[in-house]
């Protein structure tokens, strides 16, 4: 039974490893540590908050910002759960995010007093997952190499 979606190339899957390992030991060090983000870099959150008061964006405060954090940075984890998982269990990459998600609140709560997990931090990390499963889908129907239906015949006709 053929799959909706192309495998991705054995390069594809290649880089999407290389840069995925690091990218998941950088989430686990920012998710699972005592210390938080805005305590451990409170210059880079005034600098941001400031740009984007510069840049007419008044509305934006810290919490605002954190939630569109948690988005962000849960993209690449739909699009490497996409890239990874085969192709007829895809959809399996649509509850990666939201399980890691849940993990790292649970680790959280259970092994991190200082830090304070929230079902808002679920939803945003799940919205961010999802967002990266749906562009992998997209990039792969509009841009992968698809099989032609009959292989091109080397033999001309005589």
């Amino acid at each position: 039974m053929g799959s909706l979606f192309p495998p991705p190339r054995r390069f594809t899957r290649a880089w999407a490893l290389a840069l995925g390992i690091p990218f998941l030991l950088g989430l686990a060090a920012l998710t699972l540590t005592p210390s938080r983000v805005e305590q451990a870099m409170p210059n880079l959150l005034d600098l941001v908050l400031h740009a984007a008061h510069r840049l007419g964006w008044a509305s934006l405060d810290f919490t605002r910002l954190e939630i569109l954090a948690n988005i962000l940075v849960f993209v690449p984890i739909g699009i490497l759960a996409f890239i990874l998982l085969p192709r007829r269990v895809w959809p399996l990459a649509l509850l990666v995010g939201p399980l890691l998600s849940l993990g790292i609140e649970t680790a959280q709560r259970v092994a991190l007093p200082h830090r304070a997990p929230t079902v808002t931090d679920v939803v945003a990390n799940s919205t961010g997952a999802l967002v990266g499963v749906i562009f992998a889908v997209l990039c792969t129907l509009l841009f992968a190499a698809r099989p032609s239906q009959q292989p091109p015949s080397r033999l001309e006709p005589s």
